[in-house]
């Protein structure tokens, strides 16, 4: 049986994995206790743990402070891989710096309907007016067909994204697998949307593990219930040295 402390790397989702869900993404919080379950867990795996997210990494850094940790940020536009770091220039986007100016006004009379903007993309959330949806998604959609082939949607948990094409979570993971500590181990990517359905086919493709939080359809191979639940698996792993995962059951 492989040891799983020294043959895996761990990617791990941020909204709705280790956290929970919020009704304002800049409300969410961050339990006490996680910094240092993902610290003694990522000195287990050698350093081999990174943070998957469609957060800024600035966002990010500010919740883990003073701890530090590789990490992807806009869905792999912004990555910290063994400490070093590249960011994305809101400046190199203009276009959908216009977008967003325009989504603002476009939503400004839509009660519930929030703009997140994160410099180099932007979500439209409608979780505090589900009644918007139609509205929130078609005027994603009219915006990526303004702004061209090089942005997408990236769908999610009552949220539509606009971000430039060359982003995805599949693709950073890809990136993080041909640098050292990564390099050379079985990739473990733990996520709870569709935005992490394409880091589970990266994963799947290495003969890794993908493990979805939740309900849902998806291609992960193992579930589990709750960011709660996966929080208690991740400090038994950290402080127990014990792996929840056995092969690709739970």
């Amino acid at each position: 049986m492989p040891d799983m402390n020294k043959d895996c790397a761990l990617f791990l989702d941020f909204d709705g994995t280790l956290v929970d869900i919020v009704e304002r993404p800049d409300a969410v919080a961050v339990d006490p206790a996680l910094p240092d379950i993902l610290t003694r867990l990522q000195e287990r795996l050698g350093g081999a743990l990174a943070i998957i997210s469609g957060r800024p990494v600035e966002f990010l850094d500010a919740r883990f402070a003073p701890h530090v940790f590789d990490m992807a940020g806009l869905h792999g536009l912004e990555h910290r891989i063994a400490g070093h770091l590249s960011m994305c220039d809101p400046d190199e986007h203009p276009a959908l710096r216009e977008a967003v100016e325009r989504l603002c006004r476009i939503v400004a009379d839509k009660e519930g309907v929030l703009i997140e903007d994160k410099g180099c993309s932007v979500a439209i959330h409608w979780r505090l007016a589900p009644h918007e949806k139609d509205f929130a998604l078609a005027t994603a959609r009219a915006a990526v067909e303004a702004l061209g082939a090089d942005y997408r949607v990236q769908h999610g948990k009552a949220v539509a994204e606009i971000l430039p094409s060359a982003a995805g979570k599949g693709k950073v993971i890809e990136r993080f697998l041909q640098e050292a500590p990564y390099k050379g181990r079985r990739p473990i990517f733990i996520g709870d949307d569709l935005t992490d359905e394409h880091g589970f086919k990266t994963v799947n493709a290495h003969d890794g593990l993908s493990v979805r939080i939740g309900q849902g359809d998806t291609i992960a191979k193992v579930r589990l219930g709750t960011p709660s639940d996966l929080r208690h698996c991740l400090s038994t792993w950290a402080y127990e040295g014990t792996p929840p995962f056995k092969g690709d059951e739970y």
